[in-house]
């Protein structure tokens, strides 16, 4: 089986989002452009981490090369329910980030499961990707290529994402269902 590789350099629209009640959602990350619509499935922290990742990336290329980044904006900005259908692509195991300095955007990669562990890599800034080294070169990937402020964006709509799911329980942090949840700060009684 071939790997396939899914490149929107720009897409239309890139956002993560998720399907599904809280305590009960499926995070994605969906790209929208040319005619077609690519949904990978991941993990909820590698949204958040991506979004912290990126964050950094934004920093560093301003400190480094003078790029105007945009400030996190008080408008809520695309706040839209992901495009349907929905159908996932691949899960993603591995995260690549890049600023390319030629284009001043920000590459960003998933990359399907394969044998590793999930994590996210950042790439230096002016890192061009080297396929030679790559080891999971026969993995599917979706590659993005946005702007400084389709940056900010999708950092500001994965943050919301992250946050509406089921509030924090104030005395352990973990998720409270609408039943309540058993506590290990109470011994697991229910309050």
């Amino acid at each position: 089986m071939t790997h396939q590789v899914h490149a929107f350099e720009p897409p239309e629209r890139f956002v993560a989002g998720t399907v599904g009640p809280p305590g009960d959602r499926t995070f994605f990350l969906q790209a929208r452009g040319g005619g077609r619509l690519v949904s990978v499935a991941l993990e909820k922290v590698q949204v958040s981490l991506l979004a912290e990742k990126l964050e950094e990336l934004l920093s560093e290329a301003q400190r480094r090369f003078g790029v105007k980044v945009p400030e996190p904006s008080a408008t809520l900005g695309d706040n839209d329910p992901l495009d349907t259908p929905v159908d996932e692509e691949f899960r993603v195991g591995t995260l690549g980030l890049a600023f390319d300095v030629d284009t001043e955007t920000v590459v960003i990669e998933a990359i399907a499961v394969g044998e590793t562990e999930t994590e996210v890599e950042l790439g230096e800034p002016d890192d061009e990707e080297s396929d030679d080294d790559e080891p999971d070169d026969d993995l599917d990937r979706l590659r993005v290529r946005l702007t400084p402020e389709a940056t900010r964006q999708f950092i500001e709509r994965a943050r919301r994402v992250v946050n509406a799911g089921r509030p924090p329980c104030p005395l352990c942090g973990q998720p409270l269902d609408p039943a309540g949840h058993l506590c290990p700060r109470h011994n697991g009684y229910h309050r």
